[in-house]
């Protein structure tokens, strides 16, 4: 069994302004590795007279010219909020939580009051 090396997360809370932040810097840089992947795909197909090259270079190159407009809009969202999430319109609830309840033999405890008055 291989242990995970972050924590589970048990919070409805979201997550941290600066992890969001790192979340969608990676998923930037990512994307534009892609399209200097086009880019350089594209030249070395139209140097080396790769064949379909009227099919292949139009493609890479219109990826080239919309991965970074894709990139900056998709860098400057942030996650829906959660009523928003498509997981809530859906009828996917989480269960409610219940606490465990007393064994049915076992009488509840007796309860003293204290007054503050006489």
């Amino acid at each position: 069994m291989r242990r995970q090396s972050r924590p589970m997360q048990i919070t409805d809370a979201a997550p941290s302004h600066a992890e969001e932040l790192h979340r969608r810097e990676v998923r930037y840089v990512v994307m534009m590795v892609v399209r200097a992947v086009c880019l350089i795909l594209a030249t070395v197909l139209v140097t080396a007279h790769a064949p379909y090259l009227a099919i292949w270079v139009p493609l890479l190159v219109a990826g080239a010219l919309i991965i970074p407009w894709l990139a900056v809009v998709i860098a400057n969202d942030r996650p829906p909020k959660r009523q928003y999430r498509l997981s809530g319109r859906l009828g996917h609830t989480p269960p409610d939580q219940r606490a465990l309840d007393a064994a049915p033999d076992v009488a509840p405890p007796e309860r003293k009051v204290i007054d503050a008055e006489p």
